[in-house]
């Protein structure tokens, strides 16, 4: 079904970051919890991780208030991210076709940026993140599988 939740970048406090939010709305991390930055498949394409980085945060979601995800992610400086108030947020749209998350990613990168392209993901889902033309950050999610 299709969802939009909220999406924060940390500098690497992401665990207590959502561990507050746990404490603060109650409930339970969604999925299998916390997955880190260890539990990426190498690839050939990637250099090797950071044994420091591995433990960080890649992603966690906590359900908040009933009907909405509260999502994040470590963005460690090691990785290429530089996290800073206005970058730490985005609005992520996890449409349940590839062709209308093709059409709103266009429509909105156009005159922004596109920070990754779409496409298909290790963890199942096409994925792309753009900026639009008023700073807006955006992340994409489909599960549709082609």
């Amino acid at each position: 079904m299709a969802s939009v939740s909220t999406y924060l970048n940390f500098p690497s406090n992401t665990e207590a970051g959502f561990n507050f939010y746990k404490s603060v709305f109650g409930g339970e991390f969604f999925g299998n919890g916390i997955m880190r930055f260890g539990d990426i498949p190498a690839s050939p394409d990637q250099p090797p991780m950071a044994e420091e980085d591995k433990n960080l945060v890649m992603h966690v979601e906590l359900k908040i208030l009933g009907v909405h995800s509260l999502m994040g992610t470590d963005a460690p400086e090691s990785m290429g991210f530089k996290v800073n108030f206005g970058n730490n947020s985005y609005i992520n749209l996890q449409p349940d076709k590839r062709k209308e998350t093709k059409e709103l990613f266009d429509k909105l990168s156009a005159a922004g940026k596109v920070e990754m392209d779409l496409q298909d993901m290790f963890w199942g889902d096409y994925f792309g993140s753009c900026t639009d033309q008023f700073g807006v950050q955006w992340m994409f999610n489909c599960g549709e599988k082609v």
